[in-house]
């Protein structure tokens, strides 16, 4: 990548704001959308099976779009590419509580689903070339600001459905906002450039089978984050027959856990290792379920959706620095996991859906349960295995620098 030549410390950590501004007007979308997904159901009319298969339409979205996203920072740059994708997302967020009936929100989570994924891949690809500017890892808490976003986003939801206000206005007003926010964050990022020899990435790259095994620990986790943040309202509004406020609030727990471990994620895996924390992470993720299913007592389902929140909440990020040491061609690695981990994160939610059709949503967080219990057998996968360190290093978990 070429581009500015002003590379002082001073600009850096600009940029490295910048960046971490852009993810948490990302995440807050995500969590304006999830504490509303009961009202949008409501005025769709919508039953849990339904539901589910209209969030299906997002993950379509992004699988489609996604591989586009190193095509357009290809020929526009990254500040262009991610300023264009990241206001179409901002913006789509008015879609979905539109939509009076089935087909026409599938439509809506569709344009909401490419417009997440093309402005997600764009973000983060733009934060890994941040990190490799600065020589220090920041992609855990440029993570963290995406979680923090969400959790404003679902916070300010949580009141809104409290005080029993009309998504449409709702989501008008935050998608403006948003947006507004997001256009200026992205005037600060670095203006970097693919050189002009380099050839265009392709439409569509599969992963080295270097990554799969690192792409199937990422889809454990973002399936777990995508079926809390968009049923765990549900889940406390139809199982535990709480309140609207209440059941929104489940979703501010989960956003508030993983926002924090993002925040010091860096500093926890620098200690302890990464295969140490994610097994800690699994272990408390599957505790957290545990205490969904088990426990029918809306405090009991907040502390399980906390939970699972702080388990899972570096699990990405660390897949991310793995990847890029996985194999001889680390960003069609770090492409190939992003695909995987995130269009996990827009399956979930349709497959949580079509489970409680068939059986219940008590049965669909007991699958979730599960994959996080996964998280604590295949965190092995992530240990660094730098070429110059692995024969000192040997099989020991050390604190690990993740540099990608």
């Amino acid at each position: 990548m070429t581009g500015e030549t002003d590379l002082s410390p001073a600009r850096l950590r600009q940029a490295r704001f910048a960046i971490a501004a852009v993810f948490c007007a990302h995440g807050a979308v995500t969590g304006s959308f999830a504490t509303r997904i009961p009202w949008i159901q409501d005025h769709a009319q919508l039953s849990a099976g339904t539901l589910g298969l209209a969030l299906a339409f997002p993950a379509l979205g992004a699988a489609l779009a996604m591989p586009l996203a190193g095509r357009i920072n290809h020929r526009f740059g990254a500040r262009s590419a991610l300023r264009a994708l990241l206001a179409m997302w901002t913006l789509s967020l008015i879609l979905p509580s539109l939509a009076p009936n089935l087909p026409t929100l599938c439509l809506a989570l569709f344009v909401y689903g490419a417009t997440s994924g093309m402005s997600d891949v764009a973000m983060n690809a733009l934060g890994v070339e941040t990190e490799n500017r600065l020589g220090r890892s920041v992609m855990s808490s440029l993570h963290g600001m995406w979680s923090l976003g969400a959790l404003f986003g679902s916070a300010a939801g949580t009141v809104a459905a409290h005080t029993g206000a009309d998504a449409r206005l709702h989501h008008l007003i935050a998608a403006v906002a948003l947006t507004a926010a997001g256009l200026v964050a992205v005037q600060g990022v670095l203006d970097l450039r693919s050189d002009q020899e380099a050839q265009a990435p392709p439409h569509f790259a599969l992963p080295p089978k270097s990554a799969l095994l690192i792409g199937a620990v990422g889809f454990c986790a973002v399936f777990a984050e995508g079926a809390s943040l968009d049923w765990s309202a549900v889940y406390l509004r139809d199982v535990l027959h709480t309140d609207a406020g209440l059941a929104a609030a489940s979703t501010t727990a989960f956003a508030l856990t993983m926002a924090v471990a993002r925040l010091v994620g860096d500093r926890v895996v620098d200690r302890f290792g990464p295969v140490r924390t994610v097994r800690a992470g699994g272990a408390l993720a599957t505790a957290g379920g545990l205490l969904v299913v088990l426990v029918r007592h809306p405090g009991a389902a907040l502390a399980g959706f906390g939970l699972i929140g702080l388990g899972i909440a570096v699990v990405v990020p660390l897949a991310f620095a793995a990847a890029a040491r996985s194999g001889p061609a680390p960003a069609q690695a770090i492409a190939g996991v992003a695909t995987i981990t995130y269009t996990s994160g827009l399956i979930a939610p349709s497959a949580i859906g079509a489970v409680a059709d068939a059986t219940s949503l008590v049965v669909s967080f007991g699958l979730v349960t599960l994959l996080a219990f996964a998280l604590i057998a295949g965190a092995a996968v992530l240990r660094p295995k730098p070429v110059a360190e692995e024969a000192a290093r040997g099989d020991r978990d050390e604190p690990a620098d993740i540099r990608p």
